[in-house]
């Protein structure tokens, strides 16, 4: 069960679809949710219908009940196993796998595979079961899943003390400015766009989110750069990519088709994670080889702007 409960501001939303501006207005519900699952709509107290246009000053009131989902269950889906044990399992996620079941992705997930790798099911309630953090769908590398309830507080522990080194690498559009530095921002969904997010400097906005960055090598307008996460919001490293002036070359929301690279997919890849194994003292390193993608466009550019 959700409700959201706005009030039309002047000098927007006049003549626009009310569910268009719900969704707009209110990135946690979408017009495919209303849709499917509006229990009551009202403007300014009267029944109305999601086609009803907006006007400034109306007070928009709706409930509505999420559709129940199936729990996950197992799918032979292979997956490139970086390490395992009793506890946890280390996967290199391959670019296109959605971590976990979501709306519009309720089968082929992580979560799938992993089930199937395990042979067994989810625990009853749970869609996300041994996912204590997650890859963006087009981003590949090294994701660690727990295989006990016991280790996935421990991994959650752990990740929300931020006491993990995360290490990614990335291919960017430009050149950023300094050849090192550090972001320090807020990010908020984007108003305009609930598939996007933004920055802001008020800490009133959004959620902190802090990313290192070194720029690794230079090829004509291309820059290879190394970024270590120290929060994890999400698309925190494609929106900060943005904000340097620099979107990640291959992102279809945050950057535009590329002359060189039409074709490029999201060059984005979790390289490396260090972090305390469960009831471990010291921190294991873990480490995904740089992807055939990242290789054949290195090695194009190296040929087009040689050393």
């Amino acid at each position: 069960m959700g409700s959201i409960r706005l009030v039309v501001p002047s000098g927007t939303g006049n003549g626009m679809r009310l569910d268009r501006y719900c969704a707009l207005a209110d990135g946690s519900v979408s017009r495919s949710r209303l849709k499917n699952g509006a229990l009551s709509v009202t403007v300014n107290g009267q029944a109305a219908k999601m086609s009803r246009q907006v006007r400034e000053g109306d007070v928009i009131e709706i409930e509505w009940e999420d559709p129940p989902q199936e729990l996950p269950t197992p799918e032979d889906i292979p997956l490139d196993i970086v390490y395992e044990d009793s506890q946890v399992t280390v996967v290199n996620k391959k670019q296109g796998m959605v971590t976990h079941p979501a709306a519009g992705n309720w089968s082929g997930t992580l979560v799938h595979a992993l089930l199937w790798h395990w042979n067994s099911l989810a625990d009853a309630g749970n869609l996300r079961p041994g996912i204590v953090h997650r890859l963006d769908k087009d981003t590949s590398g090294i994701i660690i899943t727990a295989r006990t309830p016991e280790a996935e507080a421990w991994l959650q522990g752990e990740f929300s003390g931020r006491r993990t080194i995360k290490v990614y690498f990335a291919i960017l559009c430009g050149i950023p400015k300094k050849r090192e530095g550090e972001i320090k921002t807020q990010i908020l969904r984007d108003p305009k766009n609930r598939k996007r997010f933004t920055w802001s400097d008020d800490p009133a906005k959004g959620r902190a989110a802090h990313t290192a960055y070194r720029v690794l090598a230079t090829y004509g307008s291309y820059a290879i750069v190394r970024f270590r996460l120290h929060t994890g919001r999400t698309h925190q490293i494609r929106v900060h990519s943005k904000f340097l002036g620099c979107p990640i070359l291959g992102d279809p929301i945050y950057g535009k088709k590329d002359p060189l690279f039409p074709g490029a997919t999201l060059m984005l890849h979790a390289r490396r994670l260090r972090i305390r194994l469960p009831g471990a003292a010291v921190l294991t390193t873990f480490v995904a080889p740089v992807p055939l993608r990242f290789r054949k466009v290195l090695s194009a550019l190296k040929k087009r702007f040689p050393k």
